[in-house]
């Protein structure tokens, strides 16, 4: 295609969309964007792009359209039940790639309303994104897509472009299993954003300096990504810059628990880490960089009358707040593979994506390929190294501690009687086996 590059519609041009776009005319392509806010067409033209002023028109005479729109409502609106919808536009046999975050229903119940409208013709292409607005522009995402045989080799070309040649992940399973695979990403996003609002927390708590306990945590076991990520910005008086806004996990987490209750599917870390993000945004805390939510941690520290921990060392109190987020970390990684192995997903795939993205972290690193096991129904080893017992009493200790200085550890104490269960589920979770016979909770 480098003779003749095919015209690209692009509805959607917010913080990840415009980068999308804006590459794609870096990348020589004519790009059509649509978009309901005025001054961003305006932008969109200065670099270059055209602008149209409804959905039907940026897709008209265009055989590739991408919709990077926020919501599944908003989805539904511009490709079918809006004003100059795009869909009814669209010429036959066009590829539409739908590379939106939404839920796997939503996007099994477009490729079935396609049919029902006489578009069976439309390649749908569920392609999600991840990576921010930075590799947005650059043509560097990861992106989850599924679909058709045809619809995928259709648009591989466009995928390509947009994303990074080793996150371009091509998930099996057709329609919908690109939005279960950024599903299942995402809890252990929503998870370990709130632990490091968590673990910080605990931190400050027990009274350690934070910019000498999360160094020695990025040091230690208890390395996420996330955590790293977040802790410029939870460090900062005012949490700024404003990255990633709790609003934006929080829909996130209504896609996971939401899908979890249609599949029948237990996610007591992500249903609780939604409850706490709840807990933010009635306080107003919506628009504000997700760091923020440590205040959510520390807003009673001082009000809650004579409190005594029994840590007096330094080093004692880091190794509680690493217990801790190890604990979470290693509970998070086995809701996550559990849902993926649930939803029928690819999991070295699944694996293979969360350890180089947001989701990343050692414990995951470590305990994941056992998890995997689980999954195949193969038996996890026993031997050197820190065995599930032993994780189930050190977080017990943070918990108690944590307990002691009337703390919130909400993840941490869900973490904990995860442990416990998996002890009275399974007889050998008491001796040395591997700290992912946790899993077993989640009936693998």
């Amino acid at each position: 295609m480098a003779d003749a590059k095919p015209e690209i519609s692009f509805i959607g041009l917010g913080a990840m969309g415009f980068g999308m776009a804006t590459n794609l005319v870096k990348r020589g392509y004519k790009v059509t964007g649509f978009d309901v806010w005025q001054p961003t067409l305006e932008r969109f033209q200065a670099a270059e792009g055209s602008a149209a002023t409804s959905p039907a028109e940026s897709v008209k005479d265009k055989e590739y359209c991408v919709c990077m729109v926020a919501t599944a409502q908003q989805a539904q609106a511009v490709l079918l039940e809006g004003e100059n919808a795009a869909v009814p536009a669209l010429p036959k046999g066009a590829a539409l790639l739908l590379c939106s975050t939404v839920p796997c229903a939503y996007v099994q119940g477009l490729e079935k309303q396609l049919a029902e409208l006489g578009r069976g013709d439309i390649r749908l292409v569920d392609s999600p994104v991840s990576g921010g607005a930075g590799r947005a522009a650059d043509g560097t995402l990861s992106i989850m897509a599924g679909g058709s045989d045809e619809a995928v080799e259709k648009g591989r070309f466009l995928l390509q472009e947009m994303s990074d040649p080793k996150k371009l992940y091509i998930v099996k399973g057709g329609v919908g299993a690109g939005s279960n695979m950024k599903m299942c990403h995402q809890v252990l996003a929503a998870n370990q954003i709130l632990a490091a609002s968590e673990g910080m927390g605990f931190a400050s708590h027990l009274g350690l300096d934070p910019h000498f306990a999360s160094q020695e945590i990025l040091k230690s076991d208890a390395w996420a990504w996330m955590f790293e990520n977040r802790l410029p910005r939870m460090l900062d008086p005012e949490f700024k810059p404003v990255a990633s806004a709790l609003s934006i996990i929080m829909k996130d987490t209504s896609i996971i628990t939401s899908e979890a209750r249609r599949s029948r599917f237990p996610t007591p870390m992500t249903s609780t880490a939604e409850q706490v993000y709840f807990s933010g945004l009635g306080r107003g805390y919506g628009p504000d960089d997700d760091s923020s939510l440590i205040r959510l941690y520390t807003e009673g520290k001082g009000k809650v009358g004579p409190v005594q921990g029994l840590a007096q060392s330094d080093p004692s109190k880091l190794a509680l707040v690493v217990a801790l987020l190890k604990g979470i970390y290693i509970c998070s990684a086995a809701e996550t593979i559990a849902f993926a192995n649930r939803c029928n997903l690819d999991l070295d795939q699944v694996f293979d994506l969360c350890i180089n993205a947001a989701g990343g972290s050692t414990m995951l690193q470590t305990i994941g390929p056992d998890i995997i096991k689980l999954c195949r129904g193969e038996r996890l080893s026993t031997g050197p190294g820190e065995s599930f017992g032993e994780l189930a009493r050190q977080l017990q200790e943070a918990v108690e501690e944590a307990q002691r200085l009337k703390a919130p550890v909400y993840l941490g104490s869900q973490a904990y009687n995860l442990t416990r269960l998996a002890q009275h589920l399974t007889p050998e979770a008491s001796g040395d086996v591997s700290r992912a016979v946790v899993a077993k909770v989640w009936g693998l």
